[in-house]
C-alpha cells in the first residue's frame, strides 16, 4: 500500500467502525436514557429499531445513489449527517427528539457504509492487498458490535449516557478534513437513472421486515402487528422483484444475483451477522440474568469476543489465499458452529464463564473469516459500474442480517420462558440454551447451502 492508501484506508474504516458501534452502543444504557428523557419501559426498544429500520431499509437505495451522485459525495453527506445526528441526540430532551437522532444516524449507516466499502474496493485492485483490506473493514464492523456494548457500559457508568452520542462528532469532524484530500472520487461512467418505484417498493418492503421481525421479539409471531408487515415485505419484495425486470435502469439488475459469488456471498453474509451478533444478545441475558453479572460486567466480558473477530479479520486474508474462498466460508461456519454449540453446555456455575469466553473468542475467530470470504466473493470479478450495488447489497446484508438475528433468537428464548415451569432463573437457562441451539444450527445450516449452491453453480457456469 501506498501513503495515501494507507490513510485512506484509515479513513475508511474509522467511519465503517463508528457506525458498527452505534448500531450497539445504546443497548446496556437504555434503562438510564428512559428514566432521563421520558421514555416508557415499552418503548424503549424504539431507540434500537429507529437506527435499524433506517439503516437497513435504505442501504441498497443509497448504494445505487452513490453510484450515479459520486460516491465521495455521499460518503462526506453521510459523515454530516452523523455528526449532526450525534450533536441532536446528546442534547436530546424529549423521546421525539431523541428518536429524530437515531433514525438520522441510522440513515447516515446506509449512506456512508456502501459507500465507504466502494471507495475502498476502488482503491485497492483485486488481489492481496484488497483481500487485506477486505479483512480489515469485515473485522471492524463486527467487532464493533461488541465493542458497542462495552463502550457503551463505560461512557454509561464513567460520564453519561449523552456522551455515546457526543463521540461521534469529533470522529465525523476528522473524517471529514482528512477525506477530501486523501479519497478520489468515482461514479457510474455509463450514465444512468435512479429506478424510483424499484427504489420505493424495496425500501418500504425492507422497512416492513424489520419492523416485523423486531415487533416479533416484543410479542409474538402469531401476533397481528408481527404478521402483518411480514406479509407487506413478502408482497412489495415480490414486487420489487417484478419492477426490477422490466425496469430500463433497475436498481438491482437480476443478472447480477444470477452470479454465483454475488449470490452465495450475500447468504453467507447475512448468516454470519444473524448468528455472532444475537449470540451477544443471548449472552448478555445469560451473563446478568444467571450469573448476576452488572451491565459494564457483561460488557467487558465481550472484549474476548472482540478480540476474536479482529483476530479472524487478520486470518482471513490468508485462510483464503490457502484454501480458497468456498473452502474458508463453510469451514469457517462449522468451527464457528462447534463453539456455539459448545455452549449450551453452560450452567448456573461462576465457573461457566471460562466456557463462555473460550467458546466466543474461537467463534468469534470463525465468524470473522467467514465475513472476510463473505465480502471478497460478492464484490469480487465484477465491472467499475457495478461495484457501487455489489456493495450496496453486501451493506444490506449485514444491516438485514444484524437485525434479525436478535428478534429471532429473542423469541425463541421468549417461547420456551414462556412455556416453562422452572424457576425464573433455570427458565433464562433453558430459553438461551435453547436458542444456542437454533444458533449453531443456522451455521451448519449456512454452511451446507454455501457448499451445496456453489457445487451445483460450479456444474451449469
Amino acid at each position: 500500500m501506498t501513503a495515501r492508501q494507507r490513510v485512506a484506508l484509515v479513513v475508511l474504516l474509522t467511519a465503517s467502525f463508528t457506525l458498527a458501534v452505534d448500531f450497539s452502543i445504546l443497548n446496556v444504557a437504555l434503562p438510564t436514557i428512559g428514566a432521563d428523557v421520558g421514555f416508557g419501559i415499552g418503548n424503549l426498544q424504539w431507540i434500537a429499531t429507529a437506527f435499524a429500520l433506517c439503516a437497513a431499509g435504505f442501504t441498497l437505495l443509497m448504494g445505487r445513489v452513490a453510484d450515479i451522485a459520486g460516491r465521495r459525495r455521499m460518503f462526506l453527506i453521510g459523515m454530516v449527517l452523523l455528526g449532526a445526528g450525534s450533536l441532536a441526540g446528546g442534547l436530546s430532551i424529549t423521546p421525539a427528539m431523541l428518536l429524530i437522532a437515531r433514525a438520522a444516524q441510522g440513515f447516515a449507516t446506509a449512506i456512508v457504509v456502501p459507500a465507504a466499502l466502494a471507495l475502498l474496493i476502488g482503491a485497492f485492485p483485486e488481489g492481496p492487498a484488497r483481500s487485506r483490506a477486505l479483512g480489515l473493514n469485515g473485522s471492524l464492523m463486527a467487532a464493533g458490535f461488541t465493542t458497542g456494548a462495552i463502550l457503551g457500559g463505560l461512557l454509561t457508568d464513567l460520564l453519561s449516557w449523552r456522551w455515546a452520542f457526543f463521540i461521534n462528532v469529533p470522529v465525523a469532524v476528522g473524517v471529514l478534513i482528512v477525506a477530501p484530500i486523501v479519497l478520489t472520487e468515482t461514479r457510474d461512467r455509463v450514465k444512468t437513472r435512479l429506478d424510483v418505484p424499484g427504489a420505493i417498493t424495496v425500501t418500504l418492503g425492507l422497512l416492513a421486515l424489520v419492523f416485523g421481525l423486531t415487533h416479533a421479539a416484543e410479542t409474538s409471531w402469531v401476533d397481528p402487528v408481527t404478521l402483518v408487515p411480514l406479509a407487506v415485505a413478502i408482497v412489495l419484495i415480490l414486487g420489487f422483484v417484478a419492477i426490477e425486470r422490466r425496469a430500463p435502469y433497475p436498481l438491482v439488475p437480476l443478472r447480477i444475483l444470477r452470479r454465483s459469488t454475488v449470490a452465495v456471498g450475500n447468504v453467507a453474509g447475512a448468516l454470519a451477522f444473524v448468528t455472532e451478533t444475537s449470540l451477544v444478545f443471548l449472552l448478555t441475558l445469560y451473563l446478568q440474568k444467571v450469573l448476576g453479572y452488572s451491565p459494564l460486567e457483561a460488557g467487558l466480558s465481550f472484549a474476548v469476543l472482540g478480540l476474536g473477530t479482529v483476530t479472524g479479520g487478520l486470518l482471513g486474508p490468508r485462510m483464503i489465499g490457502r484454501f480458497g474462498t468456498k473452502a474458508a466460508i463453510v469451514g469457517g461456519f462449522l468451527v464457528q458452529a462447534i463453539a456455539t454449540l459448545c455452549l449450551t453446555l453452560f450452567t448456573t456455575s461462576p465457573l461457566s464463564i471460562i466456557l463462555v469466553l473460550v467458546a466466543t473468542f474461537v467463534g468469534g475467530v470463525a465468524n470473522l473469516v467467514v465475513i472476510v470470504g463473505f465480502m471478497i466473493t460478492a464484490t469480487s470479478g465484477l465491472p467499475a459500474r457495478e461495484q457501487g450495488l455489489a456493495t450496496g447489497l453486501t451493506t444490506m446484508s449485514q444491516q438485514v442480517g444484524i437485525t434479525m438475528g436478535t428478534p429471532i433468537m429473542s423469541a425463541v428464548f421468549t417461547g420456551v420462558v414462556l412455556a416453562s415451569a422452572s424457576s425464573r432463573t433455570d427458565a433464562i437457562l433453558g430459553g438461551v440454551t435453547t436458542a444456542v441451539w437454533v444458533n449453531g444450527g443456522i451455521c451448519v445450516l449456512g454452511a451446507a447451502l454455501v457448499a451445496i449452491f456453489l457445487r451445483m453453480r460450479a456444474k451449469t457456469e
